[in-house]
């Protein structure tokens, strides 16, 4: 004979559940998971031949209790056991007020990601919480942030609107990073820092491209001459439901929220990055290093 639980039991058991799930969303997941997401993408333009292993990894968003520094001596040591060619950091290093219970100085953050290793180099963009962290620069509306000094510092290139030839193999391509979009809005300066036109300006010939950018909305009107643009910010919506983040809205929606995105032959993925901002929570979304197999099959290990 089926018994059916009584409204209490139900309601009780429900409770329980939802306490779980919370628990799970703000001690278990932001603090103590990782995982590797791993993509061997098709691009458009990409020379046959080009092997190339990229890690990519955003919104540290630094700070005691959600991201330590020994949290990031983590995420370092296992992007280096991934071997990659190169490693691409995709901004907001520090972390907001309201998830920060005691600061960590970038300079210590940044001297722990000097210890990421690749043939290739670790380059770098600046992301908004970059900007809005340092008063001087939002007063000023002047650059470098204390971010982009602390890595720079470190021998990490802080790229604004700036681009680079680099070579595999003896086989060429781009690395391009556009300006954060958003760096002083919390002034009411909507003005970005970003010059796409600009970036892609400095670009001479027909290898390759990947771009670098902190808010994917700027895809809209990223040409078909790049091969790959990768972004963070979204931190896949911090609540990931269904293939859905509701809570995520940029100024397009929800369209680019976590993954990857074809659009009329244009490529776009977007990491759900490592920390979190404005809510201390995560759930359906891991922190994550992308790793990018291009040109090859993904590794299984």
């Amino acid at each position: 004979m089926l018994i059916l639980p009584s409204r209490r039991q139900f309601l009780a058991g429900l409770g329980g559940a939802m306490v779980s799930t919370g628990a799970y969303g703000f001690g278990i997941e932001p603090l103590y998971r990782l995982v590797v997401t791993r993509y061997a993408p098709t691009l458009p333009g990409w020379t046959p031949g080009l092997s190339l292993r990229v890690a990519v990894l955003a919104d540290f968003h630094v700070g005691e209790p959600f991201m330590p520094l020994d949290r990031v001596a983590e995420i370092i040591d296992t992007t280096n056991a991934l071997k990659p060619d190169i490693v691409l950091m995709l901004g907001d290093y520090p972390a907001g007020p309201s998830v920060t219970w005691k600061k960590v100085p970038l300079e210590e953050f940044a001297r722990l990601a000097a210890g990421l290793k690749s043939p290739l180099g670790t380059y770098a963009i600046l992301g908004n919480h970059d900007w809005w962290d340092d008063r001087t620069a939002q007063i000023t509306r002047k650059g470098p942030c204390h971010a982009q000094r602390a890595l720079e510092a470190q021998g990490i290139p802080v790229f604004e609107n700036d681009a680079i030839r680099l070579a595999k193999d003896g086989m060429p391509f781009w690395l391009a990073g556009l300006g954060d979009q958003e760096p002083f809005v919390l002034q009411g300066d909507h003005r970005g820092r970003d010059d796409l036109p600009g970036t892609l300006a400095k670009i001479t010939d027909a290898a390759p491209v990947l771009l670098m950018v902190h808010e994917p909305d700027v895809f809209y009107d990223v040409p078909a001459r790049v091969s790959l643009t990768l972004a963070g910010h979204t931190h896949g919506g911090q609540v990931r439901l269904l293939g859905y983040s509701p809570a995520f809205a940029g100024r397009h929606g929800t369209e680019f929220a976590y993954g990857h995105y074809l659009r009329d032959g244009r490529n776009l993925i977007v990491s759900g990055g490592f920390g979190v901002s404005r809510v201390p929570v995560r759930f359906g979304v891991p922190p994550e290093i992308v790793l990018l197999d291009i040109g090859r099959p993904p590794a299984v290990a």
